[in-house]
């Protein structure tokens, strides 16, 4: 079996409450079974003695007070949990989502245990969070559905492998004259596309890189500057003369549409955006913005004027080749929803006017 189709039958597995394993070379595997789509039966034919260790990501232990087996400063980094004769299903499933965390008082006490297979636990972490699970999982169990490595993973998020799939004029509000591009990857779902404005003219296009917000671009949601940030967008590169919007597939900075939204109701707790990512266990921003420098090279763009307040994205496009001659911000006004949103991202992430 090919890669790219082993990670597609890995993560259509876990979604549907199978369990897989990862086999790292020089480890052994790692069989695993993920939390949030598993059941109480699944668990006791996955692991029948009833003893099983759980596998979390540092931000979470973090969360839960479990990081004395290692302070990792990195949320993507694996923790282990031993087995305990109270850490039934129910129990696991609080340690997994933190929507339980105010409402479920913890049994305990629990203890981290060394990781003797860190590749492939590490991998494991990546995989949830490319499949839109919560980066949890009881591990060591029986009967994987299917076994990969973690380099057939991290092929998978390849941006190498991204092809132009078609193009066509499409007139859109304040650019009449637009091209749309579109791209596909033969080992991954998603489809980004590219709109081009205007024609070249021999100077750096102004580029605006865009994450997909189903919320904002779409619903109008007030939470965040998403949807104005867009269609200012699309007014400053038409302004400008000529440019490109790369709209890219990575929900909620990477980590997807019902892991937002599950940070959106953290946030209704009081917690900030990077805090709320934290406490579900990922990376404060998991995008890749290599996938927007492939977007640029097969779009014959080196050479960039880049509209953002975000210095990740400049450094982002520049580690993968692409020249940021300037950068051009982007500023929106606040309102009453999004204001501590905004706030977050500049005194937390760095972002600059």
């Amino acid at each position: 079996m090919n890669a790219a189709r082993s990670v597609a039958r890995a993560i259509d597995a876990l979604r549907r409450g199978w369990p897989i394993a990862i086999h790292a070379p020089g480890e052994a595997p790692l069989p695993l079974l993920a939390i949030e789509t598993a059941d109480p039966l699944g668990v006791a034919a996955f692991a029948p003695g009833g003893d099983y260790p759980l596998l979390i990501s540092s931000g979470r232990a973090a969360t839960l007070k479990l990081t004395n087996q290692l302070p990792a400063a990195d949320p993507d980094t694996p923790v282990a949990i031993e087995p305990a004769p109270w850490l039934d299903f129910s129990t696991a499933v609080a340690l997994a989502d933190p929507q339980f965390d105010l409402a479920t008082p913890l049994k305990g006490p629990f203890r981290t245990m060394a990781i003797d297979r860190p590749v492939a636990s590490l991998a494991a972490i990546r995989l949830a969070r490319i499949a839109g699970l919560l980066p949890a999982f009881v591990i060591d169990g029986r009967d994987p559905e299917v076994t990969i490595d973690p380099a057939a993973i991290d092929r998978h998020q390849d941006a190498a492998g991204l092809h132009l799939a078609t193009r066509a004029r499409l007139p859109v509000e304040g650019a009449e004259d637009a091209e749309i591009v579109a791209f596909r990857s033969p080992d991954s779902a998603d489809e980004h596309v590219a709109l081009l404005i205007g024609q070249p003219n021999g100077s750096p296009p102004l580029v605006r890189l865009h994450s997909e917000c189903l919320t904002g671009d779409v619903l109008g949601s007030l939470k965040c500057d998403c949807g104005p940030q867009l269609r200012a967008a699309i007014q400053a590169i038409r302004a400008n003369g000529w440019g490109i919007l790369l709209y890219l597939r990575q929900e909620g900075r990477g980590i997807g549409l019902v892991n937002k939204l599950r940070a959106y109701a953290l946030q209704d707790q009081g917690f900030d955006t990077v805090d709320a990512n934290t406490r579900l266990g990922f990376a404060v921003d998991a995008r890749d913005f290599g996938v927007a420098a492939r977007m640029l090279d097969l779009l014959g763009q080196r050479d960039v004027r880049l509209l953002t307040n975000n210095p990740a994205k400049v450094a982002g496009l520049e580690a993968a080749g692409v020249s940021v001659v300037e950068r051009v911000p982007h500023a929106l006004p606040a309102n009453p929803h999004n204001a501590r949103y905004l706030a977050t991202k500049r005194d937390r992430t760095g972002h600059q006017l």
